[in-house]
């Protein structure tokens, strides 16, 4: 009678302690899940700023010139290839708004319609007969005339700053 008194208390105290253990283990694994998860979101964030950088360096308007710039265009030509550029360029990153501030989305956004107003503001002051090249010269005195024209320098600047508090 008392050996199995023993061999039943012996193997309630294993049971114990193999449950605490497994506890301990789930709870652990638990953690290093939730860190995991926590550092692939910071992954997620960081590529959406480094893809909304780039989207801002590829509708700056003398950047956008110089790819889309051909000779024999007319005004009206280059402004339909100018804002159709800025529209495919933030039509295809529109999904990274939902990795970033609404702040740095809404300056990313602001960017855009800033420069499509431009460039349509411009066109719609230049002669009927304007060419393509009359366009761009026009676009570009205008962006190294007016200090606020360029709003790039600030919407890189909130971009690397938010991405650089994720680090």
């Amino acid at each position: 009678m008392l050996d199995s008194t023993i061999f039943f208390t012996v193997l309630t105290g294993v049971m114990i302690a193999g449950l605490l253990s497994y506890l301990f283990y789930l709870q652990r694994k638990s953690k290093t899940e939730e860190k995991q998860s926590k550092n692939g979101s910071n992954t997620l964030q960081l590529q959406a700023y480094e893809r909304l950088t780039l989207l801002v360096d590829r509708i700056t308007i003398s950047n956008l010139i110089s790819r889309t710039s051909h000779e024999g265009l007319s005004a009206r030509d280059m402004q339909l290839r100018l804002t159709k550029g800025i529209r495919d360029e933030f039509d295809y990153n529109i999904t990274q708004q939902i990795y970033v501030t609404p702040e740095t989305w809404n300056a990313v956004k602001n960017l855009k319609e800033k420069n499509l107003l431009i460039i349509n503001q411009i066109t719609s002051a230049l002669p009927s007969d304007a060419s393509g090249l009359d366009l761009n010269r026009a676009l570009l005195e205008y962006i190294m005339s007016d200090g606020k024209a360029n709003l790039v320098e600030l919407v890189s600047a909130a971009l690397s700053y938010e991405a650089k508090k994720l680090l």
